[in-house]
């Protein structure tokens, strides 16, 4: 494989998922924010507030977003030296 395949812009990810790398609990508003270009601490603050105000309505939209919204793919972005060592690691982690 050559290192332009590695690339983070080759496969670069579309649509709303959900980013559990960096979310609190499922990722919801951590993927809200990325899709959108907003900070994550704008969007858990709406959230809190739609919680306080519209509580069964707000928990609803959140469950069925759990459960509707993909997560986000993991994406390797480093050298392809690096992939194919880690390869190696776990194909020998697996046979032992």
């Amino acid at each position: 494989m050559t290192e332009g395949m590695w690339n983070d812009k080759h496969f670069r990810t579309s649509g709303l998922y959900r980013d559990r790398e960096n979310g609190w609990i499922f990722g919801v508003c951590a993927g809200i924010a990325d899709r959108f270009n907003l900070r994550v601490g704008a969007v858990r603050g709406i959230v809190a507030v739609c919680l306080l105000l519209f509580f069964w309505a707000t928990a609803l939209i959140y469950a069925l977003a759990v459960v509707l919204i993909r997560e986000k793919p993991l994406i390797y972005s480093g050298r392809a030296s690096e992939h194919e060592f880690w390869c190696r690691r776990r194909d020998d982690w697996r046979n032992s």
